[in-house]
C-alpha cells in the first residue's frame, strides 16, 4: 500500500433508477486520516452517493477502499424508525452485536461495560436502561454515533450526523469526529450545515449529481458564511 494511497476512490460513478440520473460520473478521492465532507443541494445524490459507497445500491463505475488495517467500517444514518412502544433499551441495542445469549434472556455483564464506556464517550453516561422509544431525536443520534465506535473503526460514515441533537450535544459530536481523526481514521461525512463543514472538514466535494466543485474548504465554500447552493448544476 502505497504511503499516499487514499482511503476512498470513487471513479466515474453513475447511478439510474427509473430512467432517471441520479449520479453522473462522479470522481473524487478521500485522503486518509481526513474529514472528508459531501455537500449539496437537496436531491442533488448525496444520500444515493453514500448508499453506493456502503454497497446498498446499484451503480456504475468503481468505488475502492484501501484499508490500512483490519478494514472496519462504521455507518451512522440520519435517523432510524423506533417504534416508541417497544421496550428495547440503550443497552439491549449495543449487546445484539456483541453477545452470543439472546437479548431477551438478558446482558452480558462485558456488552454492557462496553455500552457505558461508548456512551460516556458521546455524553451519555448513565442512558444505558433507557428505552430508545423514550429518547429524543438527538440523543438517538448520539447513541447511533457510539455504537458504531466499536470496534473501532478505520473509516466512519456520517449522513447528517447533527440532525437534531441540540448545540451542546453537536460540540460534543464534533469533538468525537475529530478524536477519530486523530486516532488515525478516515471520516467522510454529508452535511448540509456549512458552518459545521467549515469546523471539521480538511476537503469539501460539493455535489449536484455530478462533482461540481472539490478542494479545501476555503476554496470551495469562499468567504461567505452561509454556502449559496445552486438550483442547478449548470
Amino acid at each position: 500500500m502505497a504511503a499516499d494511497e487514499p482511503a476512498l476512490e470513487v471513479r466515474a460513478v453513475s447511478v439510474l433508477r427509473e430512467r432517471r440520473t441520479l449520479l453522473d460520473g462522479v470522481t473524487f478521492d478521500v485522503a486518509r486520516g481526513s474529514v472528508h465532507a459531501i455537500i449539496g443541494p437537496n436531491g442533488a445524490g448525496k444520500s444515493t452517493l453514500l448508499a453506493a459507497v456502503l454497497g446498498q445500491t446499484a451503480f456504475s463505475g468503481s468505488i475502492r477502499f484501501h484499508f490500512a488495517g483490519a478494514g472496519r467500517i462504521g455507518f451512522v444514518p440520519q435517523s432510524i424508525a423506533v417504534d416508541r412502544t417497544l421496550p428495547v433499551t440503550v443497552r439491549e441495542l449495543f449487546a445484539l452485536s456483541r453477545q452470543r445469549l439472546p437479548v431477551c434472556l438478558g446482558v452480558s455483564r462485558s456488552a454492557e461495560t462496553r455500552c457505558n464506556e461508548l456512551l460516556d464517550r458521546v455524553g451519555l453516561s448513565g442512558f444505558a436502561k433507557r428505552r430508545l422509544g423514550a429518547l429524543s431525536g438527538g440523543e438517538l443520534q448520539r447513541v447511533l454515533f457510539a455504537n458504531a465506535l466499536d470496534p473501532e473503526p478505520e473509516v466512519m460514515i456520517l449522513d447528517e450526523p447533527a440532525s437534531g441533537i441540540d448545540q451542546a450535544g453537536v460540540v460534543r459530536l464534533e469533538a468525537r469526529i475529530l478524536d477519530l481523526r486523530e486516532r488515525g481514521a478516515t471520516i467522510l461525512i454529508v452535511s448540509h450545515d456549512i458552518r459545521q463543514v467549515r469546523r471539521l472538514a480538511d476537503r469539501v466535494t460539493y455535489l449536484h449529481k455530478r462533482v461540481v466543485s472539490d478542494g479545501p474548504p476555503s476554496e470551495v465554500l469562499g468567504d461567505s458564511p452561509v454556502f449559496p447552493f445552486a438550483e442547478s448544476a449548470s
